[in-house]
């Protein structure tokens, strides 16, 4: 008994690594640029490769996530909201760590090169590289590490299309582009809120060079802003009709609304709120896309 009980905390921590949390959301915009960008009828083979597709993806998003903590390792170790995870913990060994991330990291390139396209695995590869390489040790210098973050969060909606279509048109960067605002007032929420770790960690997020945060709040509200524009960019190139375009104008006004509260009261608690209203916003606006697509 103890030693299956064992082996099911083992597993939990290296499940734990791949952050299924912030998954699913890869694999909801995935599957929404895939959708968009399947124009022909939806017969078994369709399925199979947006099965395939993610798959492939999980895989990706799984490894980045492993190897971003195996890289960060030190730096969640002096952070109370990450010293509790499996490798500043001690439970999994960073060896261990690294080459569960390499092997996933291979075995996605290998699905979406082999069951898909080489569009797809070369969009994969370079937002593992982009995340891994850009973003990752960029934060210890500037909070521009958000740009690289968002660039490379932006990709799961341009992975979903080349995979169904083979390119990428405007519909694609559409969505991809929605992504990357919606980003920013996520990011620095998380990073307002947890400013004091981040700054014990050396880590140079926005929230940490200007204390204060009235940059912080400014830029959070300009992206939200910016955000309901950007969103209705679907409607301008007739991806969507009617009923998106309402619920994104009301899903949008909601998020400037927490932006606009947090700027004039820049407590945790408004910070917070921020927060939630992007993780609802997110599956929401893609669930509008899917709901009201157009007929191609």
């Amino acid at each position: 008994m103890t030693t299956n009980t064992t082996k099911i905390a083992i597993a939990k921590d290296y499940l734990a690594l791949t952050k299924p949390h912030v998954t699913w959301l890869i694999v909801v915009t995935t599957a929404v640029g895939y959708f968009f960008g399947a124009h022909g009828p939806w017969d078994g083979a369709t399925i199979l490769r947006l099965a395939h597709t993610l798959t492939g993806t999980v895989l990706l998003a799984s490894a980045t996530a492993v190897l971003n903590e195996w890289y960060e390792r030190e730096s969640d170790a002096k952070m109370r909201r990450t010293s509790g995870r499996p490798l500043p913990a001690g439970r999994i060994k960073p060896i261990c760590a690294l080459i569960f991330g390499i092997v996933l990291a291979l075995l996605g390139a290998t699905e979406l090169a082999w069951a898909v396209n080489l569009r797809t695995t070369t969009i994969g590869s370079t937002t593992i590289a982009a995340y891994l390489f850009v973003y990752t040790p960029l934060k210890r210098y500037s909070p521009f590490s958000t740009v690289a973050a968002a660039f490379a969060g932006a990709m799961p909606p341009l992975i979903g299309y080349a995979a169904a279509n083979g390119n990428l048109s405007a519909e694609a960067w559409a969505l991809a582009a929605i992504l990357f605002v919606w980003q920013f007032p996520h990011s620095l929420a998380i990073a307002w809120m947890y400013r004091d770790d981040y700054a014990r960690a050396g880590i140079r997020m926005l929230p940490v060079i200007e204390p204060d945060g009235k940059s912080t709040t400014r830029h959070i509200v300009a992206f939200a802003s910016t955000l309901i524009p950007v969103s209705l960019v679907p409607v301008l190139l007739g991806m969507t009709g009617q009923i998106y375009f309402v619920g994104a104008l009301v899903l949008g006004g909601c998020f400037l609304y927490y932006g606009i509260r947090v700027a004039m009261e820049r407590t945790n608690i408004r910070t917070r709120q921020v927060l939630l209203a992007s993780v609802v916003y997110l599956p929401l606006i893609m669930g509008l896309l899917v709901i009201d697509r157009r007929s191609f």
